[in-house]
């Protein structure tokens, strides 16, 4: 069975490890592009270019697949099955049907719920009860067709986007070859989505971080949590940008507007909080402009006009 892998981030790399553990033909590995990173702006490579290359397996990264060059170097490695786990280019209909076992796909959601480039951060962001990650078959739609196989996945009260994507895409790993199988003998037959129930987890944008404290307190903590790593969280306090790292919402009246910084009891998990729209949310660890993260009372040493300030909403 001749495999092309597609992903890009650290977290593609389980699906392709647990692929080449399981004995699949890893042909060739498409990924994204160097890109320059740092302050120094120096190409690196993606996480799964350095997993690839460190295993010996030929790596390709076109800037597109929608020319007639790019095609005819994926046909030259004549693949059985594309599997693609957070490539981040929509793959067009030529490339889709090339492989004659199809193009399968991991995809962090339990479709038809949140499709689209953000499901993570949407299960967290609309308060799922739980996650899950779905094996399914690339048709001509945004993550519409149809799903080989499923699992769910509890949501611990302190997972952000990061630390939620990272399990998905390890449990993804370990059902994909569970379920290839028996798919690629015919042994199961993919089940269509239903559209009616599906979701869309649009693309998020910087300007989605900045925090609105007129909303409950349960909405940031869950925006708090949804938006980490990006684009985070943040506010500004005396002109500078204030990052909201880890929060906590706290179920009490607040005397104040949105937005009044009010110092919390001992009693609460955090030791200075902010009014919102309903109850506070409670600050555990914060970073300002220009300086280090830290915890809040930390923050609070160094910052004493902190607390009774009014912060933007």
């Amino acid at each position: 069975m001749r495999v092309v892998y597609m992903g890009t981030p650290a977290f593609a790399i389980p699906p392709l490890e647990e692929l080449l553990a399981s004995g699949y033909d890893v042909v060739g590995v498409y990924t994204q592009p160097d890109r320059p990173a740092g302050r120094g702006r120096s190409m690196e490579a993606p996480p799964v270019k350095t997993f690839a290359l460190e295993r010996g397996l030929e790596v390709i990264q076109p800037t597109s697949l929608r020319n007639p060059e790019a095609h005819s170097r994926l046909a030259a490695l004549s693949p059985d099955l594309i599997a693609i786990a957070a490539y981040g280019r929509i793959l067009p209909e030529e490339v889709v049907g090339m492989a004659p076992a199809g193009c399968v796909n991991v995809h962090p959601s339990m479709l038809p719920r949140h499709r689209g480039p953000s499901p993570v951060a949407f299960t967290i962001l609309e308060g799922d009860e739980t996650a899950g990650v779905s094996i399914m078959l690339l048709d001509e739609g945004m993550d519409s067709g149809p799903v080989i196989a499923q699992v769910e996945e509890p949501i611990h009260p302190e997972d952000t986007t990061e630390s939620l994507t990272d399990r998905l895409f390890h449990r993804g790993a370990k059902l994909l070859v569970e379920s290839l199988p028996r798919f690629l003998q015919g042994d199961s037959s993919p089940q269509p989505q239903d559209d009616a129930r599906a979701t869309y987890a649009r693309r998020l944008t910087k300007e989605d971080g900045e925090v609105r404290w007129e909303l409950p307190a349960a909405t940031l903590w869950r925006q708090v949590r949804a938006y980490h790593p990006w684009p985070g969280s943040f506010t500004r306090w005396e002109g500078r940008l204030l990052k909201v790292l880890e929060a906590v919402p706290l179920p009490r009246d607040a005397s104040g507007s949105p937005g009044s910084v009010i110092a919390l009891d001992g009693d609460v998990p955090a030791p200075v909080g902010v009014a919102a729209g309903e109850g506070v949310l409670g600050l555990k660890r914060v970073q300002l402009e220009g300086r280090r993260a830290v915890d809040a009372a930390d923050f609070l040493k160094g910052h004493e006009g902190f607390v009774g300030s009014s912060l933007p909403s």
